[in-house]
């Protein structure tokens, strides 16, 4: 009786003893402590408890926490009856961090081995991967090792599929499942939104009304994947986010950060930013997503102000420090409104945080910086060594030059963009083009327009040709301009035919003028400013009858032109005003000055005029 006494304690203090390391693991994992790891796995060598398969498992997945994935190997290599778990929190823990080759290496070392957690696992490394033939390799061994029916199998092999592009195979794993559950689904759900859909559709309704006659009620995931089909008109289309919207409160879904995010980005995209502001206002738990949806939200729409505003709050009032993507979003707000002191401090938040060496931030920089004015500063930023440049940093400079009429500089930039083998794309075309018309160099910006066309293989697209539109018509060459555009390889759009109207007001070509707008209104028939702008065409020739059609034509259509705004930036406060506005508090004195202005000014134009006299 004493012996089997003894041999009871004996193995209830090595029970223990696991509970113990387990619970100083666990614990090294929490406090974020591999010091406190490292001297747990001393302690269990030292009590020869290494073969423990829990005490081996929960130190490679610490180890693999801490990113220490050498120690990790170790802990498995030392291991002699390696199990399928063991082997799963390997092969996870390189998939933690990203090092998905090897993750793949351990996986056909394990063979046979693997259960449903390994093949749902190497089914979202292949998706990540973006790499179909591995992705087809681990469904194929799903088939042989009988897992082809399991759903988490499925789902991760669909997602797997949706990701690599391949919709129709991931189709093929739906239909083919015995049995299915909402993550099944919402994973098909996001793969048909994945694949090429503009808007949402009958057909996608279908498959919805489909998912609910199976049984199965849409979830949160379900919601989150087809609400960016969402941000559209709905004065055009239903307005099926505000009806996911509703379905989300009726059925008390959990109204999580992800979800709460896709629903300010519907609301964003439609042009309704005021709704997606009460989701926002609305949610109990913001992180940094959160505030950067509603940031973007507001920059996407157009009201600078309030996305700085909130730029501000979200650091002061939450105390949320703003991630890459929070200051991409924010920077085209300091574009708007020319605020320079905001993007200088957004600049030096990025050298802070070493952030600086981001090639997307560096070129949200540039941008910056350019339209607010300061391209020496923008030069600054693009000659930084700190950041590998690309396309977008060459292009982003030489539409800052073209921009400031620095067409010679934008020339040289180009030049050198080509002698470093760069590729081009439409956009660098474009940006150099505009710099050409803008800064006069015609027969140069032809050249170029030649090159690229015939050197390079860029098909000329409206934009381009709109470029060269502007170029020849800033020039005084608006047959030429008009010839150009009969012969163009492209239909003419808006913006080739809004080039030729410019230069026919700059020349002083009605006749031109009244022909390009013609263009316009056919292409862009629910365009109010082009309606307005042939009217007052009419009426300065004094066509007061055609006036009158056209003016009627606008009434009965029920188009109204919004008016036009110029702003300036002040000591940080943004002053806007539009036509004949005097709504401001200073407007007397303003008005004042632009009647002295006016007066120099004639002063000066009849003094030209005298000198000229006088010189004859």
């Amino acid at each position: 009786m004493m012996n089997l006494s003894y041999r009871n304690y004996t193995s209830a203090t090595a029970f223990d003893q696991v509970l113990t390391l387990l619970h100083y693991i666990n614990l090294s994992i929490i406090k974020n402590s591999l010091k406190l790891n490292q001297k747990t796995h001393g302690r269990i060598l030292i009590l020869g408890l290494s073969q423990n398969s829990f005490l081996a498992t929960k130190l490679i997945s610490a180890y693999s926490a801490f990113g220490n994935l050498t120690d990790s190997m170790l802990v498995f290599q030392m291991f002699n009856h390696k199990n399928v778990y063991l082997w799963n929190t390997l092969i996870n823990g390189y998939v933690r961090n990203s090092e998905y080759s090897k993750a793949f290496e351990y996986f056909k070392q394990m063979c046979c081995c693997c259960d449903d957690y390994t093949l749902a696992t190497m089914a979202k490394v292949s998706g990540e991967m973006g790499n179909l033939v591995a992705g087809k390799l681990v469904h194929g061994m799903s088939l042989r090792v009988g897992f082809d029916s399991d759903i988490v199998v499925s789902n991760s092999l669909m997602s797997m599929y949706s990701k690599c592009s391949s919709f129709g195979d991931c189709r093929k794993v739906f239909d083919e499942m015995p049995q299915r559950n909402v993550g099944s689904w919402s994973v098909f759900l996001a793969g048909y939104v994945g694949f090429g859909k503009q808007s949402f559709d009958q057909e996608l309704l279908g498959l919805i009304k489909c998912m609910q006659i199976d049984g199965m009620k849409p979830d949160g995931f379900t919601i989150s994947s087809i609400l960016p089909l969402c941000g559209i008109d709905s004065r055009k289309w239903p307005d099926y986010g505000g009806e996911l919207h509703c379905y989300i409160l009726r059925n008390g879904l959990s109204f999580d950060v992800h979800l709460g995010c896709c629903l300010i980005d519907m609301y964003s995209k439609s042009g309704r930013i005021f709704e997606g502001r009460r989701v926002f206002d609305q949610m109990r738990s913001r992180n940094v997503y959160t505030w950067t949806s509603i940031i973007n939200g507001y920059t996407k729409n157009g009201d600078s102000d309030e996305a700085l505003s909130l730029f501000h709050e979200m650091q002061v009032k939450d105390g949320i420090e703003p991630n890459r993507v929070t200051l991409l979003s924010v920077l085209p707000a300091c574009n708007s409104h020319g605020c320079l002191r905001i993007g200088k401090q957004i600049h030096g938040f990025v050298v802070r945080k070493v952030l600086n060496c981001n090639v997307s931030l560096s070129n949200a920089l540039i941008d910056m910086y350019s339209k607010c004015g300061s391209l020496d500063l923008a030069r600054r930023v693009f000659e930084d060594e700190s950041f590998c440049k690309d396309a977008i940093s060459w292009t982003s400079m030489i539409s800052g030059y073209g921009l400031h009429g620095k067409g010679k500089e934008a020339l040289s930039l180009y030049s050198k963009l080509v002698l470093h083998g760069i590729s081009l794309d439409t956009i660098t075309v474009v940006g150099i083009l505009s710099a050409c018309g803008r800064s006069g160099l015609i027969d140069e910006g032809l050249k170029i327009f030649d090159s690229v066309v015939n050197d390079h293989g860029i098909k000329p697209t409206v934009e381009i040709c709109a470029c060269v539109v502007d170029m020849l018509g800033r020039s005084g060459q608006l047959d030429r301009a008009l010839d150009f555009i009969e012969g163009m390889p492209v239909k003419p759009g808006p913006s080739v035919w809004g080039a030729l109207v410019s230069a026919s007001v700059i020349h002083g070509n009605t006749k031109m003028q009244e022909l390009a707008y013609r263009f316009l209104i056919e292409i862009e028939p629910e365009n109010p400013s082009n309606f307005i702008s042939i009217s007052n065409l009419y009426a300065s020739s004094e066509q007061w009858d055609v006036v009158a059609d056209v003016r009627t034509k606008m009434r009965e259509s029920g188009m109204k032109k919004e008016p036009g705004c110029s702003w300036i930036n002040i000591n940080s406060t943004t002053h806007c005003f539009y036509v004949a506005d005097k709504t401001h508090p200073c407007s007397y004195s303003i008005y004042e000055m632009l009647e002295n202005l006016k007066f120099v000014m004639k002063g000066s134009n009849q003094s030209s005029s005298d000198n000229e006299s006088f010189q004859t």
